[in-house]
């Protein structure tokens, strides 16, 4: 397999897992919001990733999710679910449940919390390849997995058979070009090509798609991928411009945390107030309660006519 085996393009939303107060998953909204994804014609989901806090849940749990979303959304568009484990082994079993139950592909940093060494996570990821007859997506996540895919490495990993796509969630812009270069003719790349200048740069290298958080703007999220395929680069980059500012306004810089709380804290803070059914966070994150920061998050959605 390599890129051409996929057809994994434009904007997917990277998506929350719903919870109750008590910490349950709560699929009645979990249900709702696969609606308001599709309402809004995302071309693809990214379930149980950073932002699902698949941390926070037992495999028992991940498969569950997985059969609920496949149940859900398969055949409609892509998904791709987060397998990210401590051990290949681990990985394996929850890919093969994934795919046993219809969903479109799996997604694994380098093992948790191990920062392997370079060769390590080579083998990491032919030992996943071997393991799982499945698309695979590479997700460079330093700031969780400790470690950066790039240069030699990323061209090593986009060598191994299955390895299709590229989640590059690198802080370093320069970096993230760079990889794309060297990438894209093996594994499609997604990134955050929705801001002015990385937007230049996909008109001229090429680039795929995006993965981002929730998507706080909705509709305007997924048709600035149409305007980009249609040539409505104007369209385009008034949205790549909004987009940029509501980053820099909400988000530390990296992107890794809300300025007023934990990445997923803050982005289901966001998602009650823009009306999106994203439930609350799970222990070991906790939710924003101060009535000054959340203040300060509404004043910047209100600011960019979100609400």
């Amino acid at each position: 397999m390599d890129r051409n085996s996929v057809d994994w393009k434009g904007y997917w939303p990277a998506c929350p897992t719903p919870f109750k107060t008590n910490g349950e998953i709560d699929f009645e909204s979990f249900d709702k919001l696969l609606d308001w994804y599709l309402d809004r014609k995302m071309q693809g989901l990214f379930i149980n990733g950073t932002t699902g806090e698949w941390f926070a849940q037992s495999h028992q749990e991940r498969k569950e999710i997985a059969k609920f979303v496949a149940d859900k959304v398969a055949g409609q568009i892509p998904i791709v679910i987060g397998i990210t484990t401590f051990t290949a082994k681990e990985s394996i079993e929850l890919g093969e449940h994934a795919m046993s139950v219809g969903i479109s592909g799996v997604c694994s940093s380098a093992p948790a919390y191990a920062k392997t060494l370079p060769h390590e996570t080579v083998a990491y990821f032919e030992t996943l390849s071997s393991g799982l007859q499945a698309p695979i997506m590479i997700y460079n996540w330093p700031h969780g997995s400790g470690i950066e895919i790039f240069g030699e490495l990323a061209d090593r990993l986009a060598d191994i058979e299955n390895i299709v796509a590229l989640k590059d969630s690198t802080p370093n812009g320069e970096q993230f070009k760079e990889t794309a270069k060297l990438l894209l003719d093996r594994v499609r790349i997604f990134g955050n090509f929705m801001v002015p200048d990385n937007l230049d740069f996909m008109l001229e290298h090429g680039g795929d798609g995006t993965i981002g958080g929730g998507s706080i703007f909705g509709l305007p999220d997924s048709l600035y991928w149409e305007q980009v395929w249609s040539g409505d680069l104007e369209s385009a980059r008034a949205h790549a411009r909004a987009n940029q500012t509501l980053q820099e306004a909400l988000w530390l810089p990296g992107g890794w945390a809300g300025k007023w709380g934990a990445y997923q804290s803050q982005l289901k803070a966001i998602m009650a107030m823009i009306g999106a059914p994203g439930g609350v966070v799970r222990p070991p994150r906790l939710p924003i309660t101060d009535p000054a920061s959340l203040e300060e998050i509404r004043k910047i959605l209100v600011g960019a006519d979100l609400i």
